[in-house]
């Protein structure tokens, strides 16, 4: 008769393994909840050993967008050097993940995480797999689901292999327009597709600074709500994408480009890797020490 496994136990094996609550559980059925068994079931599988690397910090990596007919899928993976992030295993990784986001459209990373992939494993159990080939901590840090409507179109692009990804919706146009814009938003990272979904408190916020700002400055009451109309549309154009100045032909803004080909701007998700996550800073004379004396 299989011995009942307690959740002291589990969490007991998760203190000394550091893996996942269901990766413990099963080791611990598998060895009939014999600690020391279920330490070594954990090692064979690999797992106790991708877990290890979990604290180290993974800022490099690579973000990629995967259209599947009215979904796109926008990911980013992570890996700890930019070296492993070339390597073929870990793109075929960042291959399966995106495609399978795509095609199951998850609500959030437990989710996907748990979500099947077309050889049967998970999309966690294919990250703990590429993490032992590699010997790097990988993780998914994000996605997100992009949906259009039949009269819509996506656009993406991917800048330096997939260090930037972008993906955009347009209504009407079409998908080189689309393309044209998810490069810029690539280059450029606005904030929002228009000034319209700018939260008002910020726009009130900034324009009472610009008007204090011209007061200071010493000018005339009269002509300051004009100075401060003027460097609110600067404003606007640095952090709203419909404002910005189109990166292909700086005289005319985004907005006036997607309606030039008959579209308006509908939405974008723009992702750089690593970004806001704090990387240690390294020290070699120490690494190379460390070596010597290890």
């Amino acid at each position: 008769m299989a011995s009942k496994i307690t959740a002291a136990q589990v969490k007991e094996l998760r203190d000394k393994t550091q893996v996942g609550m269901m990766d413990a559980k099963k080791a611990l059925v598998a060895s009939e909840g014999d600690m020391d068994k279920a330490i070594d079931f954990l090692r064979e599988k690999g797992i106790a050993k991708a877990k290890k690397k979990s604290g180290n910090v993974a800022a490099n990596g690579l973000a990629r967008v995967k259209v599947s007919g009215n979904t796109a899928a926008i990911i980013e993976v992570n890996s700890e050097t930019d070296f492993v992030a070339t390597n073929d295993t870990f793109n075929a990784l960042v291959d399966t993940v995106a495609d399978t986001i795509a095609a199951q459209q998850p609500a959030d990373l437990d989710a996907a995480l748990a979500l099947k992939t077309t050889d049967g494993d998970t999309l966690n159990d294919a990250i703990v797999k590429t993490t032992q080939i590699t010997s790097e901590n990988v993780q998914l840090r994000r996605f997100a689901v992009v949906k259009k409507t039949d009269g819509q179109v996506f656009g993406s692009y991917l800048h330096q292999g997939g260090q930037i990804a972008a993906v955009v919706v347009l209504e009407g146009a079409d998908e080189a327009t689309a393309k044209d814009v998810a490069m810029h938003v690539a280059a450029i990272n606005p904030e929002f597709v228009s000034k319209d979904d700018i939260p008002a408190d910020r726009l009130a916020h900034e324009r009472e600074v610009l008007k204090q700002e011209a007061l200071n400055e010493g000018k005339p009451e009269k002509i300051v709500e004009k100075m401060v109309e003027g460097r609110l549309h600067k404003f606007l154009s640095e952090i709203s994408l419909a404002d910005q100045p189109f990166v292909k032909d700086g005289d005319q803004t985004v907005s006036q480009f997607v309606a030039s080909k008959g579209g308006k701007l509908v939405n974008f998700v723009r992702y750089e890797v690593g970004e806001g996550i704090e990387k240690p800073k390294s020290d070699l004379a120490k690494e190379v020490n460390d070596q010597i004396n290890g």
